[in-house]
């Protein structure tokens, strides 16, 4: 259990804000073409440097407003939840720092550009990401992992230690 949940939450946040602001930066000004790209990894990996307007993978471009809207209520939900049930599993406040920091850096790029740097290529067709995507899919899987496979209440391993990841519930 960690005595201080908020504050790892916002130093993870923080250190996702910080990595994908310097790599984008990097990429800006190493690869200033939109669409010049270097191989990074051999085959696997290019970084290309492309501009999003739109949501994940380009989807629905030209809606900034919708996006910086959405990236807040995000922020806010996590807040809430951070306040309201006091998450003191590692796994959870990771995640949830890891969430909160992708939603973060690429809000950041919204509000200051208007327009999403990403860079990360890899094959297959894939579409190009950044840092900060990558953060929001590594914390969104780990909350779905911990939703499936998780200790459930009434469970001996849930019931060893106060999770302070829920409501407190009555008997």
């Amino acid at each position: 259990m960690l005595r201080r949940p908020a504050a790892v939450l916002a130093a993870v946040a923080a250190a996702v804000v910080v990595l994908d602001q310097v790599s984008k930066q990097l990429i800006r000004s190493s690869l200033p073409a939109v669409g010049a790209s270097v191989r990074v990894l051999g085959r696997l990996v290019r970084f290309t440097h492309t501009r999003n307007a739109g949501a994940a993978f380009g989807m629905l471009p030209g809606n900034r407003f919708i996006f910086i809207g959405v990236s807040l209520l995000v922020l806010v939900g996590i807040g809430v939840y951070l306040w309201r049930w006091k998450p003191a599993r590692p796994m959870i406040v990771v995640a949830l720092g890891l969430v909160t920091g992708g939603a973060a850096g690429n809000l950041v790029d919204r509000v200051l550009v208007g327009y999403v740097t990403d860079f990360v290529q890899v094959p297959l067709d894939f579409p190009v990401f950044n840092l900060a995507d990558s953060a929001v899919v590594v914390g969104v899987a780990m909350l779905v992992w911990w939703l499936l496979f998780g200790p459930t209440p009434g469970h001996p391993a849930a019931e060893t230690a106060p999770t302070g990841d829920g409501p407190a519930r009555e008997a």
